[in-house]
């Protein structure tokens, strides 16, 4: 198959006319008619029904055309990597929590290059339900995660490798304006401000079942937003918006210059173990997750 036969398809598509579709292909309309004729012999089957002062496309062909343009994608992709192949070098795709992309990876990222300086990194960051979607559909060949201390850990197939990278703690913090509302017992009014999570999210789960204040809209007299995105909570914790519960290594270096304030000794933290799994199958994603869980 001409590959050229495929744009031409998808820019029938988006004309939905022939002679238009022609034009932006830069051919005559007759030269463009015999490509489509040689794309439905290919396919075997008629894609465009040909009337007397109008075509119709087929019910087929436009219900397909987001598997044309993944298609397309993907093989855009190959001839790309085959172009630019390097043998000395690994692309290695992780799934991760959009929290620890922001508070660990970085860490992470260095490590692996300083071990193997020619490793890349595809990150898919997602809400964890996704990003283990992901890792089971072979999309990713690494997932990166939160998991509660002492919970059961995600359960995969024998191929599968689980690593600690190493721990954290949820805690909650307060930032902004909002600092100095803190009482001198180191509580804050109940009905103050807070940034909370979704209980279907992880953290909100973990939060919710601990009855953790400030965490959850069940838990919080006045939560002015709800989010599943740490990094977001993070930013509006900072302006003052509320009090958030977050990752300490996301937290840590503006708990240091006092633009955060903690509120664990009062309120409680969450222990939290960070995560990495790896299909063994994969020889550079069980060599990273050696040298992390190290």
């Amino acid at each position: 198959m001409d590959m050229q036969w495929l744009d031409d398809v998808l820019a029938l598509l988006e004309e939905g006319n022939m002679t238009r579709a022609a034009a932006r292909r830069n051919i005559t309309q007759p030269a463009f008619s015999r490509r489509i004729r040689s794309f439905e012999d290919w396919l075997g089957t008629p894609v465009i029904d040909r009337k007397t002062n109008r075509i119709d496309i087929s019910p087929a062909l436009q219900s397909n055309e987001v598997e044309i343009r993944a298609l397309m994608s993907r093989m855009k992709e190959l001839r790309t990597k085959i172009a630019h192949h390097d043998a000395a070098a690994s692309t290695i795709a992780i799934s991760a929590q959009h929290a620890p992309v922001y508070s660990t990876f970085p860490d992470m990222a260095l490590r692996a290059r300083t071990a193997f300086p020619q490793v890349r990194f595809r990150v898919r960051p997602g809400n964890l339900s996704d990003c283990v979607a992901l890792f089971l559909r072979g999309d990713t060949n690494m997932l990166l995660c939160y998991e509660a201390e002492g919970a059961m850990t995600l359960q995969f197939g024998p191929n599968v490798v689980r690593g600690r990278w190493g721990n954290d703690y949820l805690i909650p913090v307060v930032g902004g304006a909002l600092r100095y509302t803190i009482r001198d017992s180191g509580t804050l009014p109940s009905d103050t401000p807070a940034i909370v999570y979704p209980e279907n999210s992880s953290f909100g789960a973990l939060l919710h079942k601990r009855e953790r204040p400030f965490g959850t809209q069940a838990h919080s007299a006045n939560p002015v937003c709800e989010t599943a995105f740490s990094s977001g909570i993070r930013e509006m914790v900072l302006n003052g918006l509320g009090v958030g519960w977050l990752p300490f290594s996301m937290a840590y270096r503006e708990i240091e210059t006092g633009d955060l304030i903690s509120l664990a000794n009062r309120l409680g933290q969450e222990p939290l173990e960070v995560a990495v799994y790896a299909d063994s199958k994969n020889d550079m994603a069980a060599s990273l997750l050696e040298l992390w869980a190290k």
